[in-house]
């Protein structure tokens, strides 16, 4: 009944047609309905419709519940608890009221309106979470709904928390909605930009046509519910059609490759070749061959012309990871290449042009290499023209449901097995982890849980003392850093400040009193969103 293209106009239709509970009781039906249809490829696309659709119904279950209840334009959590429960329960579950963390209101679930099929499709549970979220959003205009425990994956009963603080919500799981004016917005229906990125990359990677079956090639999949990821996300698609060198930085694990072949699919190069080269894994002595290939004859054991990396990625993109990695020497040589577009085989006269797309990738600070003279400066500058950072995962753990689920389903998949779900245990040593190896740990560790573990429910994930002090200790050097740098920011604004105040406003004694250009003062200055021309008398 529902399909994905045009299922928004068609709720709003049906909302104005149907009782209230109706329509809801008909949604549950449906969506179970759909749930059985869907193969894992279409999970994204149901749990969005899913949570479309609860928040389209949330305003008009909301009025009827209103008029039943007899309530007050401006309502208490109390009564919005007693709200929420009577909406649920209407519909065939057995909700209660618990009292609550501060404004967070806690409410408990023993009978799943979805029934026993919400084992198999425990995205329907984001029903609740729509629905709660929204009418929470109505009247206190934030919300976000934490699903604690469900009957889904084999808690035995459901535990919601909706938290209505901000600050005290900051770092629960869970699906966040806000009030836009008269419209209640979900935060992962905000994220168009991903959307975006996801059907460039299908289309570049796994275009219609291709290999049905086992065979069949696989999109590389970017999970971004977070800020830090969707930013890091514009500016692929800002940057992706220009000529404009990328510094893509980050430690090991944490997607740097992928963002790297989005911005190849975003790019003018998409039909041609995508090369990636981890530099580190070349040996120093071959790197000069690697990249630029040798003559027959150049060296002992060249027995054969042979094509290095900047020829084989002609007219299309050459992703270079751990550049950081490279030789000095192989640094100018590069630089050369990325300077004039052309360069020589080893032990070749002939000079060769090339027509590549450089990006390059570190996971070390680059600034520090450069400062110890470890890695040119001049080609640092070439290279980071535009620079993009992917935070590690700990610093973005609004990514970590969204890539456990995900990644889950990679591995039943690649395993050729059921799909399985974590439990709540499970959950809570996944958001306590500091995952020092970011996503591909995070896939590791699932990988190992889900083949060990005998049920459909996940219940440990195996991570031990060990690993969970290694994470914690990590997450405190990630804070430290942070404390570090607010601290120095701290410090440069309030240099400039008692500067500009000393000299009325003058950028160039400001820039000759403490040492560097008049451009850098003004840079330093609009970076601290400081006004030079407040302080002239």
């Amino acid at each position: 009944m529902f399909g994905y293209h045009g299922s928004f106009a068609m709720a709003d239709a049906l909302l104005r047609e149907l009782n209230p509970i109706s329509f809801l009781q008909m949604f549950v039906t449906q969506s179970v309905k759909l749930a059985g249809q869907q193969n894992s490829g279409d999970s994204a696309a149901h749990y969005h419709h899913i949570q479309y659709l609860g928040l389209t119904a949330s305003s008009c279950l909301e009025a009827h519940a209103r008029r039943q209840l007899d309530l007050p334009e401006k309502i208490s959590h109390a009564q919005y608890a007693q709200l929420v429960v009577h909406i649920k329960n209407q519909i065939g579950g057995e909700f209660s009221h618990v009292p609550g963390e501060g404004k967070a209101v806690c409410v408990h679930n023993g009978r799943c309106p979805f029934g026993d099929r919400v084992m198999e499709a425990p995205e329907l549970c984001r029903t609740t979470s729509s629905v709660f979220g929204g009418i929470a959003a109505r009247n206190f205009g934030y919300a976000k709904v934490e699903l604690r425990k469900r009957i889904a994956t084999n808690d035995g009963r459901c535990e919601v928390m909706i938290y209505t603080d901000r600050e005290a919500a900051r770092d629960r799981p869970g699906d966040e909605y806000f009030s836009e004016g008269d419209t209640i917005v979900s935060r992962s229906l905000l994220a168009e930009v991903s959307v975006r990125v996801a059907e460039k990359m299908a289309q570049t990677w796994c275009p219609k046509g291709a290999a049905d079956g086992s065979g069949a090639q696989k999109s590389p999949e970017i999970i971004a519910e977070s800020d830090a990821m969707r930013e890091a996300l514009k500016a692929v698609e800002l940057v992706a059609p220009t000529t404009a060198s990328i510094l893509i930085s980050g430690e090991t694990g944490v997607g740097k490759e992928i963002i790297a072949r989005a911005i190849h699919a975003f790019s003018q190069r998409s039909e041609q070749k995508f090369i990636a080269v981890n530099c580190g894994a070349i040996p120093a002595s071959l790197v000069e061959s690697a990249l630029f290939g040798h003559e027959k004859g150049a060296f002992t054991g060249a027995h054969e012309l042979h094509h290095g990396f900047f020829e084989r990625a002609q007219r299309g993109t050459l992703f270079l990871d751990e550049i950081d990695s490279l030789p000095l020497l192989s640094q100018a040589n590069l630089l050369r290449v990325l300077q004039e577009s052309e360069f020589e085989r080893v032990g070749g006269k002939q000079v060769l042009r090339s027509d590549v797309r450089v990006i390059a990738a570190s996971n070390r600070p680059m600034k520090s290499l450069v400062a110890q003279g470890e890695f040119r400066k001049d080609l640092y500058y070439r290279l980071n023209v535009v620079p993009i950072h992917i935070p590690s995962l700990r610093d973005r753990r609004e990514d970590i449901t969204a890539l456990a689920n995900h990644l889950l389903k990679r591995v039943a998949m690649r395993n050729h097995g059921p799909l399985k779900v974590l439990g709540s245990q499970a959950w809570q040593q996944i958001m306590a982890y500091g995952w020092p190896g970011n996503v591909r740990e995070l896939e590791n560790v699932l990988e190992r849980a889900y083949l060990f573990s005998p049920g459909q429910v996940i219940d440990d994930i195996g991570i031990n003392a060990d690993e969970e002090a290694a994470g914690a200790r990590s997450s405190q050097a990630s804070n430290l850093r942070n404390r570090k740098q607010r601290a120095a920011q701290e410090v440069e604004t309030k240099v400039l400040q008692e500067a500009l105040f000393r000299h009325d406003g003058n950028v160039s004694a400001v820039a000759k009193e403490i040492g560097i250009s008049r451009r850098a003062v003004h840079q330093k200055l609009k970076h601290h969103h400081i006004e030079a021309a407040s302080y002239r008398k």
